[in-house]
């Protein structure tokens, strides 16, 4: 009997997820992706179009299509040239397209899904046209995922709650994937822009802490300026229960993989240091098991492996981890 995934979030963390989840063959897998993106070449086709974002959505088909690597080629390639066209990816382009020629963005988002194969669902988190915003602890609002994720104000300003402009429902069929699921894993990804939007949508939260799943939550391996300074692993628990209540995560995933010196002082010119583990006592008396394990990729950038993820989850389903 298949065991059922479903993932919620967004960007690259939810694609090495998905890409490494993707070669099990005894999972069912759906992706709840989220849809506040507003940067970049979906953010015009969003404006222009009236779609919602298309990018977060094609990387999740890109990670669960068959043949990965040809189809990843294809769907990120950014057209460089062309005074309409230029700055574009091929993949946010034919799901406008698909969104257009039927009529509808879930259903452009299935066709897609059946040409290239995919193996498992990939599902917008709300079909309402929603823009996210932060609310700072000296009580300015920043609206607009791109400005938060890439800040135009004082960054070193912390973020005290965030919050959906634009409705923001549960899309039913993502209700259906959180009910029917054994694990949902939460993360890993950008905290305030890739994963509290999803926990902003009406009936999220309701869903998760009603569900029967197990909830997995991966935490980042490095901190994000403007979004997390300073954060230790506790930081991350403790902004996911502000949005989904203490007592509903079942199980947390940590790196204690060594990071390369080289990757660690380009990645503190950006800002951005490791996440650690400070005290396990205050995460355990809520009851959440820790999973320490390397699950950083041996490439140029520090990031999850999806291999290492895939291989824990995989313990998971098959009961290795209880």
């Amino acid at each position: 009997m298949k065991c059922n995934i479903t993932t919620i979030g967004g960007g690259t963390g939810t694609y090495n997820v998905l890409s490494g989840l993707g070669r099990h063959k005894k999972l069912n897998l759906a992706a709840i992706v989220s849809v506040a993106d507003s940067g970049g070449s979906t953010g015009e086709l969003r404006d222009e179009f009236g779609i919602l974002p298309p990018g977060d959505v094609r990387r999740a088909i890109v990670a669960l299509s068959e043949d990965t690597e040809v189809v990843r080629r294809l769907f990120e390639y950014r057209f460089k040239v062309g005074r309409r066209i230029a700055g574009h990816t091929v993949g946010n382009l034919l799901l406008t397209a698909l969104s257009d020629i039927m009529g509808d963005f879930e259903r452009g988002i299935e066709e897609l899904s059946e040409m290239f194969n995919v193996q498992g669902k990939v599902i917008p988190v709300t079909l309402d046209n929603v823009h996210l915003g932060v609310t700072l602890e000296n009580g300015d609002r920043i609206v607009g995922e791109t400005d938060i994720d890439i800040p135009k104000h004082d960054a070193t300003i912390p973020i005290r709650d965030a919050f959906l402009l634009g409705g923001g429902h549960l899309n039913p069929r993502a209700k259906e994937a959180i009910e029917n699921s054994d694990y949902v894993i939460i993360g890993p990804g950008d905290l305030y822009t890739s994963i509290v939007p999803n926990l902003l949508c009406q009936g999220m939260v309701d869903a998760i802490r009603n569900a029967g799943a197990k909830i997995i939550y991966v935490c980042n391996v490095m901190t994000k300026r403007g979004e997390t300074d300073g954060f230790v692993v506790e930081d991350f628990v403790r902004i996911l229960e502000q949005y989904l209540g203490e007592g509903r995560i079942d199980y947390l995933l940590v790196n204690t993989g060594e990071l390369r010196q080289d990757l660690l002082k380009k990645y503190e010119a950006e800002g951005k240091a490791p996440v650690r583990l400070r005290d396990r006592d205050v995460l355990l008396k809520k009851g959440i098991k820790i999973i320490e394990r390397d699950f950083t990729s041996e490439t140029d950038y520090i990031r999850h492996d999806p291999r290492k993820l895939a291989q824990t989850v995989g313990d998971f389903a098959s009961g290795w981890i209880k």
